[in-house]
């Protein structure tokens, strides 16, 4: 049985340190200038989310200074939580793949509204709070079939390397391959290609390097119009703007109205906060060292709840899912072993927000590497899949496939998440509650979308 420590075991400053501590009842092996450090680098790793979130949702039509704040809050608030409560050196941020299922929810009409896709996160991080609160997640990670969740996971990393391609020219409507002989097309496929070099050479903050490296070539690069790409603004520093239409910016009026349509789309934040929280807490607090001899994630139900909370906070805020960032793990591999490290991460975020004009001015072609490089990154979650059995490797393929065509991940989870049900049926494989619940919200929803499409 381990025993609490007293203040002599622990290095200076160490009393702040156990605070911070996931586990109290021993000191903890970093100081706070490695926190510090720590820190800094996560929020290097992570900083892209202010450039890329507001990109991905400029689509539903919201003002882009707006979403630049509003990602700039939600970041903070949600990675305060994990500090203070979860106490794990793991930052939140608006998720890279949800944000993207809202943005299409809005943009493709059918009655969504902004207001409607946030009532439908709230919903969802409500469930997730509960399901934190008690053992219950422990039942929904094992219920849930693994080639579904694979397919998920690199179908929205299909899917967002899509957006980076589409938004910076490399990808026309059309489908074919952007025009070389064009400046602005050229320096994006650069950038392209050489950001994974950078990442491979373990460049601090590389994704981020990469999005200031084309915003400055950008001021001497013409795009299609003639003009420069980058518009510097007139001043770099300026009081963020609050943005009051969408902090508490709920339309329950249009969840409840569009109910088979909300409810698929609700479950799908839930299930996809719930399973990145999953992985990303196992993945860096195994890498940090934190976990126990038998394998469990030190102070677990309360860094669920952190991010259960800070998704709920986020929605009230007017921010898709907030989820833990995997960008964590280089904060980790620089020695960050508290939740101090999160909490400076979300007073970076609260200080960034100052900068928003500066953020505004990144064109849509500064983002497109790091796009790419987010899509290729989540990808990584195909290693897991068991290729031997067909029912895996049909499921996902389906999903990643038609989540990329379509442009729709309903869709492409829906034919995945049959799929698997039928060919497990006829295995006589055991499917759980929550696979077949999925599939029953799912085929409502197709139906009704239907519908909605053609009549």
């Amino acid at each position: 049985m381990l025993t609490e420590f007293s203040s002599s075991d622990v290095p200076a400053g160490g009393r702040l340190l156990r605070f911070f501590s996931a586990d109290r009842s021993r000191p903890p092996v970093t100081t706070i200038g490695r926190e510090v450090v720590a820190a800094c680098t996560t929020f290097g790793a992570m900083g892209y989310v202010m450039v890329v979130n507001p990109q991905i949702l400029s689509v539903t039509g919201v003002d882009r200074h707006a979403l630049i704040v509003i990602t700039a809050l939600a970041a903070m608030v949600g990675s305060l939580m994990m500090g203070l409560v979860g106490r794990l050196p793991v930052a939140l941020a608006p998720a890279m793949g949800t944000n993207a299922v809202f943005a299409m929810a809005v943009a493709q009409g059918h009655g969504i509204t902004y207001g409607t896709a946030l009532a439908m996160v709230l919903s969802g991080a409500l469930v997730f709070t509960l399901f934190s609160a008690t053992r219950l997640r422990e039942h929904v990670v094992m219920a849930f079939p693994e080639a579904v969740r694979t397919g998920l996971q690199c179908g929205l990393g299909l899917f967002i390397a899509r957006i980076g391609l589409r938004g910076g020219g490399l990808l026309t409507s059309g489908g074919q391959f952007g025009d070389l002989r064009q400046p602005a097309v050229l320096l994006t496929f650069a950038a392209v290609l050489l950001t994974p070099v950078l990442v491979v050479l373990r460049v601090p903050a590389a994704i981020l390097l990469s999005i200031v490296v084309v915003t400055l070539a950008g001021l001497f690069v013409p795009g299609a119009n003639g003009l420069p790409l980058t518009h510097l603004p007139s001043a770099l520093l300026r009081v963020p703007p609050w943005p009051s239409d969408y902090v508490m910016g709920f339309d329950f009026a249009g969840f409840f109205g569009h109910l088979a349509l909300s409810l698929p789309l609700a479950g799908y934040f839930f299930l996809g906060d719930f399973f990145s929280a999953t992985a990303t807490l196992i993945g860096v607090t195994r890498r940090a060292g934190l976990m126990d001899e038998a394998g469990r994630i030190p102070n677990a139900r309360a860094a669920y709840l952190a991010d259960g909370l800070g998704s709920i906070v986020g929605s009230c805020l007017g921010s898709p899912t907030v989820a833990a960032y995997v960008e964590s793990a280089t904060g980790v591999e620089s020695g960050g072993r508290t939740g101090l490290v999160a909490v400076l991460v979300g007073l970076f975020f609260a200080l960034a927000t100052f900068f928003w004009p500066l953020i505004a001015a990144v064109p849509a072609q500064a983002t497109t590497a790091a796009l790419v490089m987010v899509g290729v990154m989540m990808m990584e979650g195909i290693r897991h899949l068991d290729c031997s059995r067909l029912e895996n490797v049909v499921s996902a393929v389906l999903i990643m496939l038609l989540t990329v065509t379509t442009g729709n991940l309903v869709v492409g989870l829906a034919a995945g998440s049959f799929a698997y049900t039928l060919m497990a049926l006829v295995l006589r494989i055991r499917t759980g509650p929550v696979l077949l619940l999925t599939d029953a919200l799912l085929a409502l929803y197709l139906i009704l979308s239907a519908v909605a499409l053609h009549s």
